[in-house]
Order: C-alpha cells, then sequence, then structure tokens
C-alpha cells in the first residue's frame, strides 16, 4: 500500500493535465452547392374540414401544407458532418418561428436525418444534435419550447435514395412537422 502512496499525486497532475489540455475546435464544413438544395414541393391537398381557399387550392391553416406554403418549406440543409445552421437554413427557420407565433396551439415536431455515410449510432447522435439546432434557434426566436419536440432518424428515413454528393446533401437536413393543432 505504502509503495503506491509516493505515485498517487504525480497520477493526479497527469489526470489533471489531461482534463485541462485545451481542445480542437469542431472543423467546419462548406455548405453544399445550391444546385444541390431541394425545392421541397407542397404536398397536394387532402380533404379536411374548416379549409380555406388560398389561390387554386385549400390549405388547412395549422398544418404541414400551411407551414410549407407560408414558410416556403418545411426543411432545412446541412453541410457534411455539421449541426450548424447555414444562413439559409437560420432564414428558413425565422419563416418557421413566424408561422409558429401565427398559430399558437400548433405542436411540432423537429427531425434530425443524416445521409447514409457512418455508423447507425453515429448518424442517430448527428441527426439528434440537428434537430436540437433548429429547436434551439427556435427558442432563441421566442417559441416556447414546450411546444418543440424532437427526433432523430439518422439514415432511417432518407429523404431520396442515391450515393452521390447530390443525394447525400438533400439528406442531411432538420424538418419541422406539425404533430397538433
Amino acid at each position: 500500500m505504502t509503495r503506491y502512496l509516493p505515485k498517487l499525486p504525480l497520477l493526479a497532475l497527469v489526470l489533471l493535465a489531461a482534463a485541462c489540455a485545451p481542445k480542437k475546435p469542431p472543423a467546419t464544413m462548406e455548405a453544399p452547392p445550391a444546385s444541390a438544395r431541394p425545392e421541397t414541393p407542397a404536398a397536394a391537398p387532402m380533404d379536411r374540414p374548416a379549409t380555406v381557399e388560398t389561390g387554386a387550392s385549400s390549405i388547412v391553416p395549422g398544418s404541414q401544407d400551411d407551414l410549407r406554403a407560408q414558410a416556403g418549406g418545411d426543411t432545412v440543409l446541412f453541410a457534411y458532418d455539421s449541426y450548424e445552421l447555414d444562413g439559409e437554413a437560420r432564414a428558413t427557420l425565422l419563416k418557421h418561428a413566424t408561422w409558429l407565433r401565427a398559430n399558437p396551439n400548433v405542436r411540432v415536431t423537429l427531425e434530425g436525418h443524416c445521409d447514409e455515410r457512418g455508423t447507425r449510432e453515429y448518424n442517430l447522435a448527428l441527426g439528434d444534435r440537428r434537430a436540437n439546432s433548429a429547436k434551439n434557434f427556435l427558442a432563441t426566436q421566442g417559441i416556447d419550447v414546450a411546444r418543440l419536440s424532437t427526433i432523430s432518424y439518422g439514415k432511417e428515413k432518407p429523404a431520396v435514395d442515391g450515393a452521390d454528393e447530390a443525394a447525400y446533401a438533400r439528406n442531411r437536413r432538420a424538418v419541422t412537422m406539425v404533430m397538433s393543432r
């Protein structure tokens, strides 16, 4: 027992030095080219009661279709291996925040998605960080976090099939899904 006692302060010093070592800043990646960004088509309107006529189609206020129509889409994209919001993603989420303020009874789930590269576990964690990045941005815009939930699908629900950079770019996303009105 006493032979280990003199080595204990040395071990504590090594552990302390390792814990205080400077951390590398996360690497930033470039956003995908604008040509790789998807155009989010508005889904076909469904027969629902209490519709409001907007042009040639009927859209239920507070619905997913309404969010897409008012905000110009329900999806924000991310760079490879990143959960940081670029300027375009922030602009889209600002429109989502405006829409959520106009629809105070709506709850949404922010879905985090990844491309097919990486392990299942890594992509689930990255999808979670992407969903939370969008959620935190909406919270900074005054949206009550009780109205916002998150889920990560990792690479399990790709928006498009394919194994090229254009497909990967469209699958690295967070989607705002209307859950209740």
